[in-house]
């Protein structure tokens, strides 16, 4: 660690980096972010990390959620309020049902890059640069909207500012009454075609509060009802944006990303000896990475090593992305490898990436079920092992958007084209989110 500092990255191979026209622009804009203030502090990380410490040692639970990608087009209250809302309604029935405090991350206020499977996209025999994401390029395909812009990163920063500020107010403000917040519940299970499988959780989530109501524990004497932490994360893709917002901490003396209180290396972006590795290991962020099928037990202990070197619970999150087909096959066997060498991480199952495939109406899309199945095999594989199954890595939305077909109210692939507004990849809309809430807080009953 004595031979880390913010731009040793720079001298390693990097992938998934966009190339900029003027690397003056860069550097001038690089400057002027390095000047800007933090978008978060160095001691809500450290409360993050300890929440997360616990859930390592399995006394709690993650709940990761949001945006494939956040949009500046799509950048409104609303958008940002529903998507808030339903992380805690989503939280409220994991929390009871499983009876463990439930640590909410978003992946919102900085979720602007997103790595690609080709450099190039092609429609209709054209081909331009692919889109990288808002702080890189823009989403229309013209020649001039995919040239990577230095000038995105600054408009990201704000945009990304103006969004915290607004989640803090929401957390602190009555938004995150438990009340409130059970009331949205108890109108969702009313309404849905399902209601029957999940009243019974509604009604006893509803009794316990006005049970506690009635023996005065109330929000004028207890803030925990009325108010709520939020905690941010992204995929820190862009590390020219990242670098500029890492700072040495007053306090501690130690370099801490201050663009997020959480950030994770991608599955295409994990190398042990490029520039995202060498990036991680020298912030004291909690951080993650995402662990696909292909990952060898051999390979995941020197990453964990090279990310955590002390072993200090609560610092790696360990996000599996293997698919539905894939994940009963693979990941007892990492599971089983990473407790034998006794390694403290969290466990978190992202069922989204790995069970992506293609309507035959040409739109990206996700099945319910097979993201279902994921997350019911991470549960079982933990179980027969041994270990804590630690989280849900979700790509969601509080909107009613139609990209993932099932569900309760059997979205198909003819609906799609209703509402498809990504501008990456197909998301859970609210309904689904909070179905898939109430059907992993059966697992979280029987852990």
């Amino acid at each position: 660690m004595t031979h880390w500092q913010p731009d040793s990255w720079r001298e390693r191979p990097i992938l998934q980096q966009p190339t900029y026209p003027d690397n003056d622009k860069l550097s001038e804009v690089e400057q002027r972010l390095s000047s800007y203030p933090p978008l978060v502090f160095a001691e809500e990380t450290r409360a993050l990390y300890s929440q997360l410490a616990d859930v390592s040692q399995g006394k709690g639970f993650l709940l990761q959620g949001g945006d494939c990608a956040e949009s500046f087009s799509e950048f409104n209250a609303p958008k940002i309020r529903d998507t808030f809302k339903v992380i805690l309604q989503m939280a409220i029935v994991l929390t009871y049902a499983g009876r463990c405090p439930v640590t909410k991350v978003a992946r919102m206020a900085g979720q602007y890059a997103k790595p690609r499977s080709s450099d190039m996209e092609t429609i209709d025999g054209v081909s331009l640069p692919s889109y990288r994401g808002d702080i890189i390029n823009s989403f229309e395909f013209t020649e001039a909207a995919r040239v990577p812009d230095p000038e995105r990163m600054v408009e990201a920063y704000h945009r990304a500012s103006s969004t915290l500020n607004l989640l803090r107010a929401f957390a602190q403000g009555g938004l995150a009454d438990l009340h409130q917040v059970n009331r949205w519940n108890m109108a969702f299970v009313e309404n849905n075609p399902l209601k029957e499988r999940y009243q019974d959780l509604a009604n006893r989530l509803q009794d316990a509060l006005e049970f506690m109501e009635v023996v005065g524990i109330n929000a004028n004497n207890h803030p925990a009802l009325h108010e709520t932490n939020l905690f941010t994360s992204h995929e820190a893709l862009l590390l020219n944006y990242e670098q500029a917002l890492t700072r040495v901490d007053t306090l501690t003396d130690k370099w801490y990303n201050c663009s997020a209180h959480m950030l994770w290396i991608g599955e295409r972006t994990r190398q042990l000896d490029h520039a995202h590795v060498e990036f991680f290991r020298g912030i004291h962020n909690p951080i993650g990475v995402k662990v696909g099928p292909s990952m060898a037990e051999d390979e995941l202990i020197r990453l964990i090593d090279a990310l955590n070197p002390n072993n200090d619970p609560g610092r790696l999150t360990l996000i599996t992305r293997m698919g539905a087909d894939n994940l009963a096959e693979n990941l007892p066997r990492l599971l089983r490898r990473v407790k034998q060498e006794g390694r403290h991480v969290v466990w978190s199952s992202d069922p989204m990436h790995g069970n992506t495939v293609k309507a035959s109406s040409g739109y990206k899309t996700r099945n319910f079920d097979s993201i279902l199945r994921e997350i019911q095999q991470f549960f079982q594989a933990h179980r027969a092992e041994g270990t804590h199954a630690g989280g849900i890595h979700l790509e969601m939305t509080g909107q009613h958007v139609t990209e993932c077909t099932g569900g309760a109210y059997k979205i198909s692939e003819a609906d799609l084209a209703e509402c498809y507004q990504t501008q990456c990849d197909p998301r859970l809309n609210a309904d689904q989110v909070l179905e898939l809430a109430f059907l992993v807080a059966d697992h979280l009953k029987n852990d």
